[in-house]
């Protein structure tokens, strides 16, 4: 890749290699658990990766914000900020299911403008910046160029799904396929692995920074719930929810939730 973030690409691939080696010392569905406050869990996986991320990533006059950090508030006034998730789907990781990632975002002047994803279980790994596009497994990716929601596939959160939040969604002609990890579905959908995602619920930043970087670096749509530019390194890095899709499918997706995101406006 040819950019002006080929120095971040490199550190975003060195902390994905040491992430790996983290990885390969624990075995997903085998690993004590610990819950956090509102019954989020937490595993000593996330604590490591998290130190060696930090160690491989972060530089004198950048900011960190991270889930597994205590917030430090002097990341407002850099304009360059590393927002990353060790482990995105914890949950997933505790049951042995597939489909969780290291997640790393890097956001310049509150845009995230490159960003990385890695999913050991399944070996794949999908890097990208604003400026040079993206490569799934080191070679470029693209993302969907389907026009028509019939036949797409739209990742969705396994556990809005178990709640019931996606019943509405489920009998269409399009195809719903029930997923862990915002920021891997994500990757997907810029790889042009899947057509669409979406979040109706709130997320924080650390958990699409760096998916959403990666959307739009290769020519994807990402939006808010009030379908305006995804802003990091916020004081307050709660989201109300998220939307992605492959560039032509953004009306059809924006159509599909006008109902919600009509809602969400009024709401606030």
């Amino acid at each position: 890749m040819t950019s002006q973030y080929a120095d971040i690409l490199e550190r975003i691939a060195s902390a994905i290699e040491a992430a790996r080696a983290v990885f390969a010392r624990f075995t997903p569905g085998e690993i004590e658990t610990e819950y956090k406050k509102g019954h989020d869990p937490v595993t000593e996986v996330d604590r490591a990766i998290d130190a060696v991320m930090r160690q491989n990533l972060l530089r004198e006059g950048e900011g960190w914000l991270s889930e597994e950090t205590t917030d430090d508030v002097a990341r407002l006034d850099k304009a360059r900020v590393w927002v990353v998730d060790p482990l995105d789907g914890t949950r997933e990781f505790v049951q042995g299911i597939p489909e969780f990632c290291v997640s790393i975002g890097f956001v310049e002047n509150g845009r995230p403008v490159a960003g990385g994803i890695c999913n050991p279980a399944t070996n794949e790994t999908i890097l990208g910046a604003i400026d040079c596009g993206v490569t799934y497994n080191g070679k470029p990716a693209h993302p969907s160029q389907r026009a028509n929601i019939a036949g797409a596939l739209i990742l969705a959160s396994r556990s809005e799904v178990q709640r019931g939040e996606w019943q509405q969604f489920l009998s269409s002609s399009y195809n719903v396929r029930p997923m862990g990890s915002v920021a891997y579905k994500l990757g997907l959908v810029a790889a042009g692995k899947a057509d669409i995602t979406f979040t109706l619920t709130p997320k924080n930043e650390w958990d699409v920074a760096a998916g959403a970087a990666l959307v739009e670096s290769a020519g994807g749509y990402v939006a808010t719930l009030d379908n305006a530019p995804l802003r990091c390194n916020q004081r307050n890095p709660l989201l109300s929810g998220l939307l992605a899709s492959a560039p032509l499918l953004k009306d059809s997706l924006l159509q599909l939730l006008q109902p919600h995101l009509e809602m969400d406006g009024k709401a606030r």
